[in-house]
């Protein structure tokens, strides 16, 4: 089973698309995968169509009392375990808890041979929750917006990630992710000259395409299920490519 979280202690950068229309096109090409909703505002859950859910459904009693991973939903061809807003409850109490920040990374072992993949959603802060899901993971995935503010985070998110080394010395950043790339932006294609310059390894841009990531998040439906084959569609199943190689998954792209 290979877990990733992916990871950026800012906002805006791509995070919970990436989790979801990655996971769901693993899943599609076979794979048995496990999604994990660590951010508060829920947005993964609410974007895969998923409500209802109850604060016992979600990581909280993982996060503050130790407990194994609740049964997950299953949604689009893979499981999902949900969040809600009063998740956010478990950073306050995550501090009382001896290995908390630990505890998630302890709940997958025990449901190794259930997945192939595990893509942690985690939040945009650097608080408790963030940094369970940074250390569950044997590897990050990190978007970065090809902005200046995507530049301007990279300090501040390299020692967040130096701090998470200094506790699990094994966890690596498996691939850097350009995220809302406009190629007619001379902006941005500054910006990325100089994210292949610095960062590595460096994924091929993901495009900026609103319209249809919107839309489908609306429809609560994955892209690759809302507009197979749209130009994001297309976008998506290069990145899985690009995931899967790192992560040493099967997986073949199709035309």
């Amino acid at each position: 089973m290979k877990i990733v979280t992916v990871f950026n202690h800012a906002g805006g950068a791509g995070k919970t698309s990436i989790t979801r229309d990655v996971g769901y096109t693993l899943a599609q090409a076979g794979q048995r995968v496990l999604l994990i909703d660590l951010d508060p505002q829920a947005n993964l859950t609410t974007w895969l169509g998923v409500g209802d859910v109850d604060l016992g459904d979600t990581a909280h009693v993982v996060a503050t009392a130790g407990k194994p991973l609740p049964p997950p939903r299953e949604v689009h061809g893979l499981r999902l375990i949900p969040s809600r807003v009063d998740l956010a409850l478990a950073e306050a109490m995550m501090p009382g808890v001896i290995g908390a920040e630990m505890s998630l990374r302890k709940a997958l072992n025990a449901v190794r041979s259930d997945y192939d993949v595990v893509i942690i959603d985690s939040p945009p802060s650097v608080g408790k929750l963030a940094a369970m899901g940074a250390l569950a993971a044997d590897h990050l995935i990190v978007p970065v917006p090809t902005r200046h503010k995507g530049l301007d985070a990279l300090p501040g998110l390299q020692a967040v990630m130096n701090m998470y080394h200094n506790l699990r010395p094994e966890l690596t950043v498996g691939l850097y992710v350009p995220t809302m790339y406009d190629a007619r932006r001379s902006h941005d294609r500054e910006v990325l000259q100089q994210l292949r310059q610095y960062l590595s390894p460096l994924a091929e841009p993901v495009p900026q395409r609103e319209a249809v990531w919107m839309d489908s998040s609306l429809a609560g439906q994955p892209v690759g299920l809302f507009a197979p084959n749209s130009p994001v569609g297309q976008d998506v199943l290069r990145l899985t490519d690009d995931i899967a190689r790192i992560l040493g998954l099967p997986f073949e792209v199709r035309s």
